[in-house]
């Protein structure tokens, strides 16, 4: 099974600019833990759970999640007293949500969805197609559909994975065949019209080839594009395995050895941030929050591995197509 298949379709979300109160109001109205920040277009940008509300100090947060749980097992209303035990009611999600977010595709298989669940610590994951949320997977999603999913026979084989095999074959027997007619027979020393070029014709050549020239151009600049896309759809759906971090690590050791200051951990499309790059382009503090997919993971690794060590993580945009923010690198540093 994977994430489409178990996934909670009716997503609740809120915007950036909606206050932890009506949050709050939100949660206790609707019996759940959390709600995903979305952006106008359903694209995620980050999470506010009951631990966001309550503060994120480990210790004041579960004396006072004890506190109105205990409300609640004595049936006193909790709406007045969990409010009033909220810090700073007056800000707003973007100010106290989780970023950046882990987020899956919705072809995500449920071992690496319950991998991701417990490598990173989160009760739930977004599922996201062409960026947009359409989903969400949690730990008790999850715990269902792993215990009702029925035995698959031996040997039984994924046909949908074959007919995308045969289906990439399509394209390799498409030919475009050119017929060019000889030019007629004329006896020699025959007057012809044909002998005598005109200056229409010649321009006209240019003209083809100008309107070829720039038929070319956008065919490669719509191919770019789709290129892009398929790439960001895949980063989103790629998830950092610990071996991989390993093999990372391993690779970081062996450049300082070589002398260098610095590694390029990761290099991905501006699309795959939240804001497109600018950001990361103009130094905000904030840019770590606008990181998505494999790019969130690898901010998140080095977060919790390697910055309590010294190391630090840096992000720049490494290339200006048209003028325009290209590809981001992250880079992890450890050099002076």
């Amino acid at each position: 099974m994977n994430a489409r298949d178990i996934m909670t379709s009716a997503v609740i979300s809120v915007s950036p600019d909606a206050s932890i109160r009506d949050i709050a109001k939100l949660l206790l109205g609707k019996g759940i833990s959390a709600v995903p920040v979305v952006d106008g277009d359903g694209v995620p940008l980050g999470i506010v759970s009951e631990g966001d509300l309550l503060g994120r100090d480990e210790t004041e947060r579960e004396a006072r999640k004890d506190w109105w749980l205990a409300l609640l097992v004595e049936g006193e209303t909790l709406h007045a007293d969990f409010l009033a035990s909220m810090r700073a009611p007056d800000k707003q999600a973007r100010d106290v949500m989780s970023a950046p977010l882990i987020t899956i595709g919705e072809g995500t298989g449920a071992v690496e969805i319950a991998r991701l669940l417990a490598t990173h610590r989160v009760k739930r994951v977004p599922v996201v197609r062409d960026g947009r949320i359409v989903g969400i997977v949690s730990r008790a999603d999850l715990l269902r559909a792993l215990v009702a999913e029925p035995q698959r026979p031996a040997g039984q084989q994924d046909r949908g994975l074959l007919s995308g095999i045969f289906a990439s074959l399509d394209d390799r027997f498409l030919h475009r065949q050119h017929s060019v007619e000889p030019p007629s027979a004329l006896p020699p020393g025959a007057p012809s019209d044909q002998s005598v070029p005109k200056v229409a014709d010649f321009q006209g050549l240019v003209s083809d080839f100008k309107h070829h020239e720039q038929d070319e151009r956008e065919a490669q600049r719509k191919a770019f594009a789709e290129r892009r896309k398929e790439q960001v759809v895949e980063l989103i759906d790629d998830h950092i395995s610990d071996e991989k971090w390993r093999t990372l690590i391993h690779d970081a050791r062996e450049a300082a050895e070589h002398g260098q200051k610095q590694m390029l951990l990761l290099r991905f499309p501006n699309e795959l941030c939240s804001d497109g790059g600018r950001a990361i382009n103009v130094t905000e503090p904030e840019w770590p929050s606008t990181l998505r997919g494999e790019a969130a993971e690898m901010y998140l690794r080095w977060q919790r591995d390697l910055k309590p060590h010294g190391f630090h993580l840096s992000a720049s945009v490494l290339d200006f197509p048209g003028g325009k923010p290209g590809d981001i690198g992250l880079f992890l540093v450890w050099g002076e």
